[in-house]
């Protein structure tokens, strides 16, 4: 069957190939279930495994099939699957187990060895492919009534698991009730995580540089969330009008707004690092006044990459609430789709040169 991959540490390599069709035979204990691609979402982290920034190819073999956001309905399962029969839809989540206790535990996303196991991108092939075999534990339905938001699954779960890692954290403080969150960030991870603070009821600005009107804007004031062009209300400014925000989510891919951050939040508040930003940029930061005030602040700064199943699950009940609250509004995020696996030379190209596009998907298959 076909795939899309590429040749770890050759830059620039996505290419379409044959590769094995999966069999539930490869899944023990009756386990396995076998989907059909229906849709395969790209983002930043497709378009730098093509650039070789990162990548590694499963054992054995010298390709990485492509693709970690998957949507897809189910064909067969296995004689002790229960969760899922033929014809659910479905995703499937990403970080696959090492060693560690808290792999051994289900909270692969938060292992504690230096190796991890990603499909899609590291060390297991991805979901860009015909059909493809998991067990049942990676394997999460997805309700009928949400199939036009199908590669928003994956993403809105690292939005979940970062929101909740910080309610998680704060109960340090025995009682906090945030009111304020800025969300540095207006692709699909920003968008996503100014839905589900929204549905906790904070008031929540989205920063971009961007200035409205655009689509972004358009989704923000949707999901009834205030969208702030930094290029018109620099965060500084924003900050003497609502005062500081209790929680800031970053996730720019800018490692100088990250860090920026930390001058604006406010007192037992928290920031929320999301974005991985590769290369060598160096920057000066007040580490003296930073220090201080975090010091007597006793603010918290927590980096949130991944997710695990609890987290797919809370994410795909917010969509189903949000789809709900703000009809029309999410399925407006899925801006490029590409039919056709034989089209990934177009996949790429929005990736790469098509600023305006929000979300770049992979129509794969009908259903």
């Amino acid at each position: 069957m076909k795939a899309v991959a590429v040749t770890p540490g050759t830059p620039n390599s996505a290419h379409l190939r044959d590769i094995p069709e999966p069999s539930l035979d490869a899944v023990p204990a009756g386990d396995g279930v076998l989907v059909k691609t229906l849709k395969v979402g790209v983002d930043a982290t497709d378009r730098e495994i093509n650039e070789a920034l990162y990548g590694n190819a499963p054992e054995g073999d010298d390709y990485l099939v492509m693709g970690h956001e998957s949507f897809g309905v189910v064909e067969a399962v296995g004689p002790n699957v229960t969760r899922v029969k033929p014809g659910d839809y479905v995703t499937a989540t990403v970080r696959r187990p090492g060693g560690s206790i808290y792999d051994i535990i289900g909270t692969n996303d938060m292992t504690s060895e230096e190796t991890y196991y990603e499909r899609g991108i590291n060390l297991r092939h991805g979901f860009m492919t015909e059909k493809f075999v998991d067990e049942e534990e990676y394997i999460v339905r997805i309700p009928q009534g949400l199939k036009h938001l199908h590669v928003l699954m994956e993403p809105m779960s690292c939005a979940a698991k970062a929101v909740q890692q910080a309610f998680e954290a704060q109960q340090r403080m025995k009682v906090w009730r945030p009111k304020l969150a800025y969300v540095q960030g207006s692709g699909q991870i920003g968008l996503l995580t100014t839905l589900i603070l929204k549905l906790k009821g904070l008031q929540v600005y989205t920063l971009a540089r961007g200035e409205a009107p655009n689509l972004k804007a358009e989704i923000v004031e949707g999901m009834e969330a205030k969208y702030v062009s930094t290029r018109q209300t620099p965060i500084e400014e924003l900050v003497k009008q609502t005062g500081k925000p209790d929680l800031i989510v970053d996730a720019t891919g800018s490692s100088k707004l990250a860090f920026d951050a930390m001058n604006h939040v406010g007192h037992n508040g928290v920031v929320v690092w999301t974005s991985i930003t590769g290369g060598d940029h160096h920057m000066e930061v007040p580490a003296d006044s930073v220090n201080l005030n975090w010091v007597l602040g006793n603010k918290l700064l927590l980096g949130s990459v991944n997710a695990n199943r609890t987290h797919f699950e809370s994410g795909i009940r917010d969509l189903a609430l949000g789809d709900m609250m703000f009809p029309g509004v999410l399925q407006r995020i899925l801006t490029n789709p590409v039919d056709g696996l034989e089209n990934f030379g177009e996949m790429m190209r929005l990736l790469i040169e098509d600023k305006s596009a929000l979300k770049v998907y992979m129509n794969i298959a009908e259903g």
